[in-house]
Formats: C-alpha cells, structure tokens, sequence
C-alpha cells in the first residue's frame, strides 16, 4: 500500500513529525500510522498493523522502531501541537484536559504494568484492573458546528513505586505520581505554546486539584478550572490591614467556610445561562471568592444545584465569571469521550506488547492517528463523513463520531488507491458498481 493515498495534510505532518526522528528509521512513522489506519479486527496488536501496512519482510524492525519511538516521542508530540495550534482557528484561550485512564493487559512479563484501580468496573464490579495508566494530555478545540472537541497529543506511563524494582535497571526508569507527571505535561505544553500569547487554561478532574499540580499551574501562569471538595478547607478573603502593622499582608483569611452552609443557605443563588453540551442551559449557582492553601491565594468558587445535589466548582482566576468555569467543567468531558473513542475504535492498549519503551511508542503513534483523523475531517463536508444509509434506526442529524471520521478517511484513502491503479484505463459501469460496494464493505 502506496503512502501517497495519504491526504496531503497527513503527509506533510507526518512528515515535519519524522524530522525529528533518526533519518534512516524517520520513514516507518509515516508507514506504521497508515497500516494503524487499515488495522482491522477486534484486537488491534502491532501485528494487525503490520498485516495491514504490507510488511512482511522487515516487521523486526518496527519493533524495534516502537521502542525508539516511546524513548523520543516528546520532539514528534511537540511538533504536532505546534503544528495543530497554527492549523486550527485562532481563539483567546487556549485550553488543555488532562486526565489519566487505564488499559488493561495479562501476562507476568509486561514491563511497567501494575495493579490499579478501575474507574468503570462494568457488569464484573471489578475494583482493580492489571495494566498500564497513562496520564494524558489533550487540547479543547470548538468546531463551528460540532461543538468541543479533544485532540489527544501526548501521554506519559505512570508506574507504580511498588513496581519499580520488576523493570529492567538499565531503563532508568525514575517513580513520579500522577501529580508530577501531569506537571511536566503542562510545563511542556506551556513552553511550546509561549508564542501563541494566548491565556492558558487547563481544566482537570478533582484528583489533580492539589498542591503540586496547582503550584506548576500558577509557575506557568496557567488557570486550573477542576472540581472541588465538599470538605475542602477554605478560609475568607484576609480583612484589611490594621494601620502600623508591620510585615508581609495576610493572605489567608481567619475565618473557615464550610461548602455545606453555604450551599443550604437559600439567599445568594442565581439562575445563569450557561453553554454547556451542545444547548444553552439554565443553572442555578451561588458565587463567591475564597482563599484555598493549596491553590496559593485566591479563588472564584461556584456551587451549582443539580438534580442529584449540589456541586463545587472552582477556578485559580479569581476574575473568571460563573459561566466560564461552569462551561469548563462541561468541557472537560471531551477527554473521557477521547479515552472511550481510543479504546473502542482506535484500538488503544491492544498491541500487546512487553517492552516498556515499545508500549509508549504504540500509545503515542495511537494518539496521533486520532488526533490526525480529526484534523482531517475538520472541514470535511458532514455529508461525506455522516453516512446514514445503511443505519436507518440512527439519528440523521447526530453530529459525526469519531468512527465515522475514521471510516470516511479510509474510504478516501481506497478511492485514491482505485484512481492511482486505474488512471485512464475505462471500465464497465458493472465494474464501477462493484468497486464502489467493495469501497463501502471495506470502510
């Protein structure tokens, strides 16, 4: 299979993403992602991968092409989010998710895998699962007409310090929390887009709104918009500063506030439109600012009356308005509907296999084709990516998935295959019918 059936946006990223690969091995990215695009069956491994992109021959040598790629995925990550962030619409903000997410795997010799908790135990009720965890970065981007959307660009292995001593010594591997890798991600995503003079907000799940996190957030001048607890530990703003007193100004208040109080207090709640999940919605909130230690200082509280019970929400701005956090809070969602898409339909944690290094560079090239699927279907027609032909049942109107994307570029890239074999030569109107259903059986 030729790489030129690749879309040209596809050819040139890939091919400023393998500059900054070793030249005699930069070429394989651009033919792993092609064979990553074609890989059918229910368990996408490397092999499927491999069948799909043709090499029988040297398949060794993508292995080994998988672990030089998890030792340097940072440059290739790197220029694909500075390439995305020229690409798409300029906004004021620029906002990231992150979040980690685990994949399963079985076997005693998978380095770096571990026992962790399961966030979605399904049917089985399991609380723990074996495999990898992998905190990962995405950038928010609104479309037009489809409203956020998560592009996944880059995802560090969390090992657990327990199972340090199982990896190899010569991979150096160093323990760090979530916490702290969450931290390099956004250091790294700040340094790259410092170009952009953008305002940077990074909306993150209650787990990562502590100390740690939240102190590399302000160091960047980064705004964290997260969940907050029912019993965090917050304090008034500090009163004014009796006149003569001496030394630093009081940050903290000295008076504690109790979220339940104030959430069953009936006065101070208001109805605010608010843009959340597609549709204007109307919620009823109750403002106010606060000091909070591992924030630093101050921050912009909001709790919202839900049907279930009331929610807290903050954000490190103080000056941010009830309806940007809230719309944040509903944004941060796009990354858990990006871990469902990678798993269901890219196939992420399914190449099965050992090498930690070749585990990261199957993660990594997984991001990337998601993310390059959806900067591909950015300005498609939505006729040629939502076919709902042979779906009658399905809503005609429902916004395209992420499988429909991916199977709309498949198509194109066999159309461009057929029209490359066929050039100048005609053929029966029968002939033409069968390709065409053979085209749609195959995408």
């Amino acid at each position: 299979m030729s790489l030129a059936i690749l879309p040209l946006l596809w050819q040139q990223l890939l091919g400023d993403m393998a500059s900054f690969l070793h030249a005699r091995s930069a070429w394989r990215l651009a033919v792993l992602l092609l064979g990553h695009l074609f890989a059918q069956g229910r368990r996408r491994t490397i092999t499927t991968w491999l069948r799909a992109a043709h090499l029988h021959d040297d398949f060794a040598d993508f292995y080994y092409f998988l672990g030089s790629l998890g030792r340097h995925a940072a440059l290739p990550a790197g220029q694909l989010f500075q390439r995305l962030l020229q690409l798409l619409p300029a906004e004021a903000t620029l906002t990231l998710a992150l979040d980690d997410t685990p994949t399963k795997r079985s076997g005693p010799h998978v380095q770096g895998a571990g026992v962790h908790h399961h966030p979605s135990p399904g049917p089985a009720d399991a609380p723990y699962l074996y495999g990898h965890v992998w905190v990962t970065l995405s950038v928010i981007v609104r479309h037009p007409h489809w409203g956020p959307i998560g592009l996944p660009i880059r995802a560090l292995l969390y090992v657990r310090h327990k199972d340090l001593p199982k990896l190899p010594p010569q991979l150096g591997w160093a323990f760090r929390t979530k916490l702290q890798l969450a931290a390099e991600l956004l250091h790294w995503a700040a340094r790259l887009s410092r170009w952009l003079q953008r305002r940077l907000v990074v909306v993150v799940d209650g787990a990562y709104a502590k100390k740690p996190f939240l102190q590399a957030a302000t160091a960047v001048g980064a705004t964290v918009i997260s969940r907050l607890r029912r019993d965090a530990a917050l304090r008034h703003l500090p009163g004014p500063r009796p006149a003569g007193q001496r030394g630093r100004p009081a940050v903290y208040g000295r008076r504690a506030i109790r979220l339940a109080l104030r959430a069953g207090q009936r006065r101070g709640w208001q109805t605010r439109r608010v843009w959340q999940y597609g549709a204007e919605r109307a919620k009823r909130c109750k403002t106010f600012l606060a000091t909070w230690r591992p924030a630093g200082g101050r921050i912009r509280v909001v709790l919202v009356q839900e049907a279930h019970g009331w929610l807290a929400w903050f954000s490190t701005d103080p000056n941010a308005t009830p309806e940007q956090i809230l719309r944040g809070a509903a944004e941060r969602m796009v990354i858990e509907q990006d871990f469902h898409d990678l798993k269901e339909v890219e196939g992420l944690g399914q190449p099965q296999l050992r090498n930690l290094h070749a585990n990261v560079g199957a993660v990594q090239a997984t991001l990337w084709a998601f993310t390059l699927v959806e900067l591909w279907a950015w300005d498609q027609p939505v006729e040629r990516l939502r076919d709902r032909r042979q779906s009658p049942w399905d809503d005609p109107d429902r916004r395209p998935s992420h499988a429909d994307k991916r199977k709309a570029l498949q198509r194109h890239c066999l159309e461009q295959e057929y029209q490359r074999v066929c050039h100048g030569r005609p053929l029966p109107q029968e002939i033409q019918r069968l390709i065409e259903t053979l085209l749609q059986r195959a995408a």
